[in-house]
């Protein structure tokens, strides 16, 4: 109850715009955010208490159906903030950003990623979706475009001509992709959050981020599933 009571400050304010004009915020940065924040409103500022200080903000932003949320990238295993709209699906969420086909680009795009075992899409299997679109038939060129308008806005990540959903596609979309892609989406055994790119147990099928598997297995000489205790197949990152 003290956070519901604790006061939404110009610095509260401040840091939240930045929050929403960035899309994502890695952590250090956000760490940098606060303290500048709170230097220029001239309001209590201490190294440790971002964590209280987005707990006020969130507090205000409960009634508009909006959070600031904490997620980890697949890649490196950096913390990153993005603020999220609960209101939402994913569908609308965008909507008002993309045309019905781009949307629906992005959905196939989706679909082959989160089916896919190793969390990527080639861009060759993407661009031979954009001339099945249901809503409009895409030319290869502009369906490039497109996926670079993704990439830019932070929806996809990529790497060599490889698709993947970008850390702040994972945060917003977390819920959606759970609830709409049960058969196959998974959540980390480790971190308990949602797993595009990860490495699976071929005995007992459970997924790990590459950074939990790297974080987990350290130290070990034979890595060994943390469920089935089986031996660890994958070759550890």
């Amino acid at each position: 109850n003290t956070v519901m009571a604790a006061q939404m400050t110009n610095a509260h304010r401040r840091f939240l715009q930045v929050l929403m004009s960035n899309g994502i915020t890695e952590a250090s940065e956000a760490r940098k955010l606060h303290q500048h924040c709170c230097e220029t409103d001239k309001v209590y500022y201490a190294h440790d208490k971002l964590d209280d200080f987005i707990n006020t903000i969130n507090s205000h932003l409960q009634p508009l159906f909006m959070q600031i949320r904490k997620g980890i990238s697949e890649d490196d295993g950096r913390a990153h903030y993005a603020v999220v709209n609960l209101a939402e699906t994913e569908v609308t969420k965008m909507a008002s950003d993309y045309t019905e086909t781009e949307l629906e680009l992005f959905r196939k795009t989706m679909d082959l990623i989160i089916s896919s075992e190793n969390g990527f899409a080639s861009s060759t299997d993407i661009l031979n979706l954009a001339d099945q679109l249901k809503t409009k038939k895409m030319k290869k060129k502009e369906a490039e475009q497109v996926l670079k308008v993704f990439v830019e806005d932070k929806w996809l990540s990529e790497k060599n001509g490889e698709y993947t959903l970008h850390t702040r596609c994972i945060i917003e979309m977390e819920q959606y992709i759970l609830s709409n892609y049960q058969d196959v989406a998974r959540k980390c055994n480790i971190c308990h959050s949602l797993a595009i790119q990860s490495q699976v147990c071929e005995s007992c099928g459970i997924g790990m981020h590459l950074p939990c598997v790297r974080k987990y297995f350290r130290g070990q000489t034979e890595p060994r599933c943390p469920k089935c205790n089986e031996f660890w197949s994958c070759d550890t990152p």
